[in-house]
């Protein structure tokens, strides 16, 4: 019996031709957006959780001011008294900071802007490389006597910000100040990263003019320590420093798990307002199912009259058409899994293409199910008063309905 529901209510759809198509227009345009900014949110999520597993969970971040959060006070700049001062702190390994500044780079007459961080060159500088993703694809990496000498990102060693690849041994001017390139670094994964120039720390404080400043401090805690523990004692260190009472800090530590979650809490909302937006399209969908199945019975009316003279009952009415009804939410979920599976790829195409790397669409097969279930389920709600309608309409009237 449920095949025969099946084929009359595909023949009620097939009937309607066109309409059936426009009927299905806002089911497929919502399903379409809603796993298309799934698979990304979840991709741009993978790709962060991805970057601070490269950090690891013994390191902390300690930035002036509010650093990533926007929680604290106003800044006052970190300097090498305050490595100096976290280095002295119970369960620290390592500690140290780099300089990092927007800088004009010019090459064979071409200038652009660009970050160029100076780096330390002692043993902490392959804990910040580590942390950052740097690694050397051609050429070598900086020693602590390459005063005029430089580490090119990514994109500027293959042509993808200047005319010409930049290549080792050629020549770069950084705010007018001549630099030989002895390096480039390994893709990472985003354009500001890629497009980059390493120097070292001290070539950076006079290039910069910042004798002590420095941008970001990176720590290493030591094995067998809890991170969150020392991370607490190295901000009461550097409260008691600075003469700050607690709540009133003018610096941020944070934990490579901190500034994961707080990336998580800001990519949610913003995938869930998304998500919200993408819900309209199926609301407008579901009442224009629910519209065309009210038409539909008012064509059918007859038919209905004539079933339930030769037998059917009302249960069986109901049943094709929700039947009817789900099919059509099925059909526009199905295009909508299809068309946002494009749009997710599209997405992430071009995101390689400017450099971004990193972002790429996360499509499972839950995401697909759980999109074609929604929309039948969207479908049968809609068809559910039509329905009742028709399966409430007695044998005489309906045979008289012209």
């Amino acid at each position: 019996m449920m095949e025969d529901f099946l084929k009359l209510s595909v023949s009620g759809i097939i009937q309607k031709g066109i309409r059936s198509w426009l009927t299905m227009i806002g089911i497929f345009i919502g399903i379409a957006a809603v796993v298309s900014l799934i698979s990304l949110g979840q991709g741009l999520q993978d790709a962060i959780n991805e970057q601070f597993e490269l950090m690891g969970a013994n390191v902390m971040m300690i930035m002036p001011g509010a650093g990533f959060t926007g929680m604290a006070g106003a800044a006052t700049p970190l300097t090498q008294h305050d490595v100096d001062i976290i280095k002295k702190v119970r369960g620290v390994d390592l500690a140290s900071g780099f300089v990092s500044k927007m800088a004009k780079v010019e090459f064979n007459d071409e200038v652009m802007y660009t970050w160029v961080s100076g780096f330390p060159q002692d043993e902490s500088r392959k804990m910040i490389e580590d942390i950052g993703g740097y690694g050397i694809e051609k050429g070598r990496d900086l020693k602590e006597t390459d005063k005029y000498k430089a580490v090119v990102g990514h994109m500027l060693a293959h042509g993808d910000v200047f005319e010409k690849e930049v290549k080792i041994r050629d020549k770069i001017l950084i705010n007018n100040q001549k630099f030989e390139v002895v390096g480039s670094y390994t893709r990472i994964g985003n354009p500001d990263d890629d497009s980059a120039v390493g120097i070292t720390l001290e070539t950076a404080r006079e290039l910069f003019d910042e004798p002590d400043e420095l941008f970001v401090v990176m720590a290493r805690t030591k094995p067998g320590f809890d991170i969150s523990d020392v991370a607490d004692k190295v901000k009461e260190k550097l409260r008691k420093d600075r003469g700050l009472e607690e709540g009133e800090e003018d610096f941020t530590v944070q934990t490579s798990e901190q500034l994961k979650e707080s990336a998580g809490v800001v990519l949610d909302i913003v995938k869930y307002v998304l998500i919200g937006i993408a819900s309209i399209s199926l609301l407008v969908g579901g009442v224009g199912i629910m519209n065309t199945m009210y038409a539909s019975v008012l064509e059918r009316t007859r038919e209905i009259g004539i079933m339930k003279a030769i037998g059917a009952t009302s249960g069986d009415v109901l049943s094709i058409f929700l039947i009817e009804s789900g099919i059509l939410g099925l059909g526009g979920g199905a295009i909508g899994c299809i068309l946002g599976v494009a749009m997710a790829k599209g997405v992430e195409m071009a995101a390689h293409q400017s450099g971004l790397t990193i972002l790429k669409a996360s499509i499972t097969p839950e995401l697909i199910l759980g999109a074609l279930g929604f929309s039948i389920v969207v479908g049968c709600v809609s068809g559910v008063m039509p329905a009742r309608q028709a399966a409430g309409l007695k044998v005489v009237d309906a045979l008289r309905y012209e």
